[in-house]
């Protein structure tokens, strides 16, 4: 088949059941990865589909299949670690799983961008519907409709979920050091994330009879962790700060940075535990402390959910955090 002289315009199911010697609908049905079939002849299909560089119609499959095999995505700020990560890994579970994704980035403070972005992933005939990194309102606004598909929201757990737990991880883990003085940088307030991460914090110390001292908020990036970092050595220098929860690795690495402008030494003067154990994180001055999340783990249950058939409200599946322990945190010694 490899000699074969592909047509000039794209080939169909007719012209690859041609070049198979075989029905459309055994095509149609290899396709569609329906049971049953003969192994010579599924392979002579694809060996068909290959030589002619046949691509799936998945919106013309769909009108016989009532699936496109695509999920949509919905992602917003997606130049930060997270979202990027996340969308990665959707892409590979999908893959693992025979799907494809389509996917569209919205600015969640829009609602026109919002609807926007629902209605291009809809248009697709997508099978189910996942959020990335999801904005509280962007939730609210999907739980308004009636999609019609199922949706899930990639770390965005609520209650007891990853995000949570390894928040709580982090700070038993500075309690267990010794530290009793411990402030938190948060992210921004509207993102469901951050929400998670914070009450996940607040249960970590209430476990030990603690509350966060001091609570400084950033924007996710470095910048905004090395901007808070005047306001953080004021208060080591005081005698009021031994610790501090960032709620993710870049805003721990510029607050180090910053720290370090100010004389205050990492972990000596203050501990520093991050989230998200991004691949960075090892290799910070000092390598940092921080939680790892299994991003792919969460994405496979995301991908399982949208695509076991059932259309009733959001699911927020996670899978177990655990604490990566490196140098920025360390042993109360003052």
């Amino acid at each position: 088949m490899s000699d074969v002289t592909r047509p000039a315009r794209p080939a169909g199911v007719r012209e690859v059941a041609r070049l198979a010697g075989v029905s459309t609908q055994t095509v149609s049905r290899v396709i569609n990865n329906y049971p049953n079939i003969r192994p010579e002849t599924r392979m002579r299909v694809l060996e068909a589909m290959r030589a002619l560089d046949y691509r799936v119609n998945n919106a013309a499959r769909a009108l016989g299949t009532a699936s496109t095999r695509t999920i949509g995505v919905i992602a917003t700020d997606a130049t930060l670690y997270g979202p990027t990560v996340g969308i990665a890994a959707l892409a590979e579970a999908a893959r693992e799983a025979g799907l494809w994704i389509a996917t569209a980035y919205a600015d969640a403070s829009d609602p026109a961008a919002i609807d926007g972005a629902i209605a291009h992933v809809l248009a697709q005939g997508i099978d189910g519907l996942v959020l990335v990194a999801p904005h509280a309102r962007m939730v609210a606004a999907l739980r308004e409709r009636e999609l019609g598909v199922p949706v899930a929201a990639l770390h965005a757990d609520e209650g007891a979920g990853a995000q949570h737990e390894g928040a709580a991880l982090a700070a038993a883990h500075l309690v267990g050091l010794g530290h009793r003085r411990i402030g938190r940088l948060g992210g921004p307030v509207d993102w469901l994330e951050e929400a998670s991460r914070a009450q996940g914090a607040e249960a970590g110390l209430h476990r030990a009879g603690l509350s966060l001292t001091h609570e400084w908020r950033g924007d996710w990036s470095a910048r905004s962790g090395a901007d808070r970092a005047a306001e953080v050595a004021a208060a080591v220098q005081a005698g009021e700060l031994t610790a501090i929860l960032a709620a993710n690795d870049q805003m721990a690495l510029g607050l180090m940075a910053g720290l370090a402008g100010s004389g205050i030494r990492v972990p000596n003067d203050l501990a520093v535990v991050g989230f998200d154990d991004n691949p960075d994180a090892a290799f910070y001055a000092p390598a940092l402390t921080t939680v790892r999340v299994d991003v792919l783990g969460d994405a496979r249950r995301c991908v399982a959910e949208v695509t076991g058939g059932s259309t009733g409200g959001l699911s927020t599946a996670s899978a177990p955090a655990r604490l990566v322990i490196r140098a920025s945190s360390a042993p109360l010694t003052i």
